[in-house]
């Protein structure tokens, strides 16, 4: 008997706070436990959850030399990466951050596009629970909706209305 599924990877769950209780050190800091980086592969759109991608070592990032000038990649094939942060609130967990990063990998020669800085600037603003999607283009806002709500939807009905209508097509 053959198994060729593909292992299923969910997000990172939150988990307890470790400075509940008290007010010392490490009060107020943010962390990256509730934080998961999601691939999108517009060309074949799917989405996938890559833990690799939060230090640039994803199956898409792997091998390449990023470059900071898009038109040095003018055959570069379209990525998104988008990082989802998970919150709870009473009614159970929900999508707390989204934000959305360009990418562009050829693979042939071993480039790709993309602006470190503002991954790291997205990074930080999906902890701090923004929502920054709006600038996506259509199909890969398709596919993120379709991928948010059918990992969990109770997750993404407790989401903002912001995202939901900033995925909007």
């Amino acid at each position: 008997m053959e198994e060729n599924k593909k292992k299923k990877v969910g997000f990172n769950i939150i988990k307890s706070d470790p400075t509940d209780g008290h007010g010392g050190f490490g009060v107020g800091t943010l962390t990256l436990d509730n934080v998961s980086p999601v691939i999108i592969d517009v060309d074949a759109e799917e989405a996938v959850v890559d833990i690799g991608a939060m230090h640039a070592r994803s199956v898409v990032e792997k091998g390449i030399k990023f470059l900071p000038n898009k038109a040095d990649v003018p055959n570069g094939k379209p990525y998104w990466l988008i990082w989802v942060t998970i919150d709870r609130k009473v009614e159970g967990p929900y999508y707390a951050g989204v934000t959305a990063c360009e990418m562009t990998v050829d693979r042939e020669i071993r480039r790709g596009y993309k602006s470190l800085p503002e991954h790291v600037n997205r990074l930080d603003k999906s902890i701090k629970r923004n929502i920054i999607v709006d600038h996506m283009d259509n199909k890969s806002k398709a596919i993120l909706e379709k991928f948010l709500r059918e990992h969990d939807l109770g997750m993404w009905e407790r989401a903002s209305q912001q995202l939901k209508d900033d995925l909007k097509i």
